[in-house]
């Protein structure tokens, strides 16, 4: 038996290698809704103050909000954040006409990363300014999240199988040694995805490698909402290898028919007090990943987070049993006590099933949000993934259902390979459960949909007679993308045109140019108007400018619209 236990961790190392070389998943789950001043506008005076608002709760990470003017500057100040809002006091720029960038990365409340840029201007768009930070997350990062998530579903999976058996179902004469130590590897693999995911929150928000990392950054994360339930983790996890082992070293009750004597330690009131408290703390350990995920950010966190724990101990009591029956009770038992074992093991299996499915189909309606979002969303894609490797699972535990019946005639062999199939399957469904707690939720898809994203043109044409300066916002299908103009003399004074005019030509087909509507503003130098993409392609944009009787000029460029 105790040979089994490096065979398990090589199945668990290659399925985790597996999991690493697979391709990355995203890693944003809030989406900008919108700004003041708005994405892509053109206002008239600097602001003193810039908001960007979310679809959920975010905090901000430090130092990787700023705004940079026209010039480059950095002009923030420290940044607030009231729920879904985010603030940012600006002081005026030594050369405030032009544009300005906004680059912010802030964490989502499933504690995901979320980073982006938006742009605006002051009195007429400019060359877009260099932001100073990135947006994305290392791909040592990336990979090593998803890694340490598996690594912690393994964990509580060695952890609650093994426990569970050794307390109700493991035979009175049975060495309990390999079960204990898999308990304690199981222990050991939760504390090192928990130090894990302390140890990359900071890089995960900051966009740095997995060792570029400083000592403040570390100490901001644990004394963060997340980090402070990640140490209840840990906590849990110490408890846990303290009290749990004791409890199931002594022989309970077992399943060999024989009573339990009065007064035994396996009947005890100290010891049903010490196996409640237990309990308790796994429960509450188990909390700690609704908490710090996908559940937390959900609209109904109270029902999620509840039945996030379900899942994961309906998970960790299935797979665990499994790991348990193939690596140690399957092998060298009594068939007399296999034919009383399997029985109620196949019990427990079967309602832990029914929980998991049961869980697993409340979390998938919530997180969900549409039934369209199961195949038009990654998320849905791999729940669908998912979903099909269970199901090919429970056809296996069907068979291994009827095989239990004929233990007692014929052996464990044919049962012992089908059980170690079901054990295979579920691991990889472990780590399709680690990349999907880390891809944007199906119910975000509506919110990214009207997200604001800054994307608008902002470009200056040149003419023997003028420059004009020219912002189109947003740039994509249908008749509500606006023009805003400035003309200037070659030399940079403001110039009042006599007559603007503008059009559109779709330059993939051979049609005519298209007129669009724009008109002069008050100031004269000034224009404004709006220009209709009806389909994707690439458009000549023509401004045609009078600025006397004589001198007319026009101007070309490229728009692209996806």
């Amino acid at each position: 038996m105790i040979r089994v236990v490096p065979r398990v961790l090589l199945l668990l190392l290659v399925l985790l290698g597996a999991l690493v070389a697979s391709p990355g998943p995203a890693s944003a789950h809030a989406a900008t809704i919108g700004a003041v001043p708005a994405p892509g506008s053109v206002i008239g005076s600097s602001p003193t103050e810039i908001t960007v608002t979310f679809s959920e709760p975010i905090s901000p990470v430090t130092g990787q909000i700023q705004v940079i003017a026209p010039d480059g500057e950095r002009i923030n100040a420290t940044p607030t954040v009231r729920g879904a809002v985010l603030r940012i006091p600006v002081r005026a720029a030594q050369r405030p006409l032009g544009t300005y960038l906004v680059s912010f990365r802030v964490i989502s409340a499933d504690s995901h990363p979320v980073g982006g840029a938006i742009t605006f201007s002051v009195g007429a768009p400019s060359a877009r300014p260099e932001a100073a930070t990135t947006t994305g997350s290392h791909p040592s990062v990336t990979l090593a999240i998803p890694a340490f998530k598996f690594l912690g579903y393994a964990g509580i999976t060695l952890i609650a199988g093994p426990a569970m058996f050794l307390a109700f179902l493991w035979p009175r004469k049975r060495s309990r040694t390999g079960a204990i130590r898999l308990i304690r590897i199981g222990l050991a693999l939760t504390a090192v995805a928990t130090l894990g995911a302390l140890g990359t929150q900071a890089q995960q928000g900051s966009g740095s490698a997995l060792w570029q990392v400083s000592w403040s950054e570390v100490t901001t994360v644990v004394n963060s909402q997340f980090g402070l339930l990640l140490v209840a983790r840990l906590i849990a996890v110490g408890l846990l290898a303290v009290l749990l082992p004791p409890l199931v070293r002594a022989s309970p009750p077992g399943v060999t028919g024989q009573r339990m004597r009065a007064g035994s330690p396996s009947g005890s009131p100290g010891r049903r007090v010490r196996a409640a408290g237990v309990l308790l703390i796994a429960a509450l350990g188990l909390a700690t990943w609704p908490l710090t995920g996908h559940a937390i950010a959900a609209p109904m966190p109270a029902v999620t987070v509840v039945v996030g724990v379900v899942h994961m101990a309906a998970m960790a009591v299935w797979i665990g049993g499994l790991v348990t029956l193939a690596g140690f009770l399957l092998r060298g038992t009594d068939r007399r006590l296999l034919g009383v074992l399997l029985p109620a093991w196949s019990r427990w299996a079967g309602l832990a099933v029914v929980w998991l499915v049961t869980a697993g189909l409340v979390q998938s309606v919530v997180q969900l949000g549409s039934l369209p979002a199961l195949w038009q969303t990654g998320y849905g894609q791999l729940l669908l993934a998912k979903a099909g490797l269970l199901v090919g699972v429970l056809a296996f535990a069907a068979v291994a259902r009827r095989l239990v019946a004929r233990v007692a005639a014929t052996g464990a062999a044919g049962l012992l390979r089908t059980v170690g199939i079901e054990v295979a399957a579920t691991v990889l469904i472990l780590g399709l459960s680690a990349v999907l707690v880390q891809v944007d939720p199906g119910r975000t898809a509506a919110a990214r949909e009207g997200a604001v994203s800054g994307r608008g043109l902002s470009e200056t044409l040149t003419s023997p007679i003028y420059s004009l300066q020219f912002n189109i916002y947003p740039v994509e299908l249908g008749e509500y993308n606006t023009v805003h103009a400035f003309l200037y003399t070659p030399d940079g004074s403001p110039l009042r045109a006599a007559e603007w005019q503008l059009s559109s030509r779709l330059v993939s087909q051979n049609l005519e140019a298209v007129q669009e509507a724009i008109a002069p503003l008050p100031a004269g130098h000034q224009a404004l108007g709006s220009i209709t993409f009806p389909i994707p392609g690439t458009y000549e944009v023509a401004f045609t400018i009078r600025v006397d009787d004589l001198n007319r000029a026009t101007v070309k460029t490229s728009v692209t619209v996806p």
